[in-house]
């Protein structure tokens, strides 16, 4: 393991904790963690973390702080403030887990390289079991030696960890494999709603395309495990998070001049849920719209 030897981590949710508890479980270095929420923390200082009361306590007493929010908005509150930047020191690395706009990654990148410190972007995908066993895939945007340093630890939790370029490359490429999912799992939502209607077994038809070309992740995972049972439960990937996350997909389509139609189309899909009041639950509920009765 690295030269690390306290391990900051701030966001505690859905994929934060698990994430957290395998730090705590393999890295070998003290962790101390902080969320607004008191149950995860306590979950975590019975298996061997530090519960910060602060942002500013976890950013004093860590070498490395990763950072596991829902979005741009929640960086940047931990950001500013009595958050990172008034509080980091020349050395010390933040990498960010979330999926979060490119433009602020860029940004908060070059603040904390002009006081000698670094930020990595290294977002998570797969799903919260991927992250309680380990296995989820990382994207990085970090120079070389930087990812060299934190690999390691990185590591801890994901199987596949993979530098995609400089400062905000690891958000690009992120933000580019959800625009992928979020159009493939309404395909697969239209697929299974045309099925059903002609009278083809929603089941029977995702087995069968597994065994062709229109097999994917998305189809064994969002397909058969949410939309053929519709399971769609709160506290998983929602379809406000997806939509914020497609947002990001246009804005980057936008400043580079190309027009990306299936994406502003699932954009449409996903707030008509929202408005359609299933903002909170699993986006593959975007399934239950499309086969309205």
């Amino acid at each position: 393991m690295p030269q690390y030897e306290t391990i900051g981590f701030i966001g505690l949710g859905v994929m934060g904790e698990p994430i957290c508890r395998n730090l705590v479980k393999k890295s070998g270095a003290g962790v101390i963690a902080f969320d607004l929420s008191p149950e995860p923390l306590a979950r975590l200082s019975a298996e061997g973390a530090t519960a910060a009361d602060t942002v500013a306590e976890v950013i004093g007493n860590s070498e490395i702080v990763f950072l596991c929010l829902p979005g741009a908005r929640h960086v940047r509150a931990v950001f500013e403030g009595d958050g990172i930047l008034k509080n980091i020191r020349k050395g010390q690395v933040v990498v960010d887990l979330g999926t979060s706009s490119v433009n602020l990654t860029c940004d908060f990148a070059r603040q904390l390289q002009a006081k000698g410190a670094s930020w990595a972007d290294a977002p998570i995908a797969r799903t919260r079991q991927a992250a309680q066993d380990g296995t989820l895939s990382v994207m990085v945007g970090a120079s070389p030696e930087l990812f060299a340093a934190i690999e390691p630890l990185i590591r801890c939790f994901a199987t596949d960890v993979t530098r995609c370029g400089g400062a905000g490359a690891g958000q690009v490429t992120k933000i580019l494999n959800n625009m992928v999912l979020f159009q493939t799992v309404n395909a697969l939502a239209e697929a299974v709603a045309v099925a059903r209607r002609n009278g083809v077994d929603p089941a029977l038809l995702l087995d069968t395309l597994s065994k062709g070309s229109a097999d994917s992740f998305a189809l064994r995972n969002h397909g058969m495990k949410a939309i053929v049972p519709g399971n769609f439960p709160e506290r998983a990937f929602s379809t406000e998070y997806a939509l914020k996350d497609l947002s990001y997909a246009l804005e980057l389509a936008a400043d580079v001049g190309i027009k990306i139609r299936g994406a502003e189309l699932i954009g449409k899909v996903l707030q008509e849920a929202i408005e359609a009041g299933s903002g909170g639950a699993y986006f593959p509920v975007i399934a239950k719209h499309i086969d309205k009765a």
